[in-house]
C-alpha cells in the first residue's frame, strides 16, 4: 500500500517507521538533534515549502530519509492509497 504525502510524493506504506507531530516533536532537543542530522547528511526530503506540520521517518534501500510535509501526521495517518 502507498501514502501520499503531497504534491505527488507517495511513499510504500512498509518503509514508513514512524510519522510525528511537528509542533509537538520539536520541543525536544534529542528531536531537534536527529532532525539536524539527517539534515546534513542528505535524508531530508521536503515534500512542500509550505509550513511544515509533520515528518515521516522511513527506511528505504537500507537507508534512512526523513520526508517533511504540510499535512498534519493525523491527516496523512487516515489516508492510504490501495493500488493493486
Amino acid at each position: 500500500m502507498y501514502l501520499h504525502l503531497g504534491n505527488d510524493v507517495v511513499i510504500r506504506t512498509e518503509d514508513i517507521i514512524a510519522m510525528f507531530d511537528i509542533d509537538a516533536c520539536t520541543v525536544s532537543k534529542k528531536t531537534r538533534d536527529f532532525l539536524a542530522l539527517a539534515q546534513k547528511r542528505g535524508q531530508v526530503v521536503n515534500v512542500s515549502y509550505e509550513l511544515p506540520k509533520s515528518f515521516i521517518v522511513c527506511e528505504q534501500d537500507n537507508q534512512i530519509k526523513v520526508y517533511i510535509s504540510q499535512l498534519s501526521a493525523k491527516t496523512l495517518s487516515r489516508r492510504e492509497l490501495r493500488i493493486h
